[in-house]
């Protein structure tokens, strides 16, 4: 359980013991190739990092326990997407599937379910599978190893080193865009974060972070889990991309792009992909009060997912004489409805939605079909653009 610590440590009074005499921090495993040491000078004071964010931290319902299974969902779920999304899905989850035996367990349809909304499915998937593999192979427990933690589905080396510091404790280090930003600014690190060469400095400079944080006297208790819990807060509340708030940084002095007004120099990331504009015609089909929908084929996108019928199509088509022609509906008369819109990643996709009573003929066309009601509409687990198109046809 994650408590702020009572006891406050000056900047001044901080030190930092060299991590060839750490004895009490665990390493890695004798065959893994060490980090080379990077050279940067002296690492600002961790003391008044853990500090601040004993006073500041948000109140987030992950931080309120030390269980390994629910620091791990609230990771995985944190990719790519926003805290104040992922909190009520994270609370969701946590009371459906609060054991990693009830995820191994679980029906994927109802895993799927509790994930609807949040993209990137395969996340899903890979939870699930790595319960599964943590039931056959650690008997339910999830492992402190962190090669352990590393070679389970889905679990990269950002996860790793978040579960084993924030749940265990350990001073593994954890390098995602809140800390790489952080860090590129208080050491002014030029080029692209990306690069090999970088990213691999980057990781050393967290190692060394967070290892010079355990082994502080007098800054409480679960120092590596606090402070790379306010490495990334640091990030995300005072070191954002746009207009850091450099005044309430608890590293201002310490920050070299501070020193120099340059912290909207860094990262160097290289440039994005370009934007790509995307079209799909979809169709609503009714009968008798009910939806046609299809389930998503193994090894598409969003496999496994339920969506009306949807087929991407030209900018240039006529997306409701492609809907004809796709579903074998020649005499149907479509009434247009409203586009939907969004983005995934560089993507910006419009859906030309068009309606019909006509019956279809789906011979020839891969997937699961079957007709819905509005109720098991709301139960099945949609894609999120179609889940938009539901609520929107249901609320009429």
């Amino acid at each position: 359980m994650l408590r702020p610590s009572g006891t406050k440590s000056s900047r001044n009074s901080s030190s930092l013991e060299s991590p060839a005499i750490l004895s009490a921090v665990p390493v890695r495993k004798q065959n893994q190739k060490p980090t080379p040491q990077a050279a940067i000078g002296p690492l600002p004071p961790p003391a008044a990092l853990l500090a601040w964010f004993d006073r500041t931290h948000r109140d987030l319902p992950w931080r309120r326990t030390s269980d390994p299974y629910g620091v791990w969902i609230s990771e995985i779920m944190l990719q790519q997407t926003q805290v104040k999304t992922v909190i009520p899905y994270w609370e969701r989850w946590m009371k459906t599937l609060p054991t990693i035996r009830s995820l191994a367990e679980a029906d994927e349809d109802r895993v799927l379910k509790l994930w609807e909304g949040l993209g990137y499915y395969s996340r899903a998937r890979n939870l699930q599978r790595s319960a599964r593999e943590i039931v056959g192979r650690f008997n339910g427990v999830f492992p402190t190893d962190p090669d352990d933690i590393l070679s389970l589905p889905g679990i990269g080396r950002y996860t790793a080193g978040a579960v084993a510091s924030i749940a265990f404790d350990q001073p593994e280090p954890l390098l995602d865009g809140n800390v790489i930003r952080v860090l590129t600014r208080l050491f002014a690190l030029k080029g692209d974060p990306k690069s090999k060469a970088l990213n691999e400095h980057l990781w050393t400079i967290a190692t060394d972070m967070v290892r010079a944080a355990a082994s502080l006297k007098n800054s409480g208790a679960r120092r590596c889990s606090r402070f790379n819990q306010a490495l990334m807060e640091l990030g995300a509340t005072i070191c954002t991309p746009t207009s850091p708030n450099c005044p309430e940084c608890p590293w201002s002095h310490d920050c070299a792009a501070n020193r120099e007004g340059t912290q909207s120099r860094y990262p160097e990331t290289a440039p994005g992909a370009a934007v790509t504009a995307r079209f799909f015609a979809t169709a609503v089909i009714t009968h008798r009060g009910s939806y046609l929908v299809r389930r998503r084929t193994e090894g598409s996108v969003n496999a496994g997912f339920w969506e009306f019928p949807s087929d991407e199509i030209a900018k240039e088509i006529d997306a409701a004489k492609h809907l004809s022609e796709w579903l074998g509906l020649a005499d149907a008369q479509w009434s247009s409805l409203p586009d939907l819109r969004h983005a995934i990643t560089r993507y910006r996709i419009t859906q030309r939605v068009f309606a019909t009573s006509a019956s279809p003929s789906l011979r020839g066309l891969p997937g699961e079909w079957r007709w819905a009601t509005a109720a098991e509409l709301h139960e099945l687990h949609l894609t999120g653009s179609h889940r938009k198109l539901a609520t929107r046809l249901l609320a009429k």
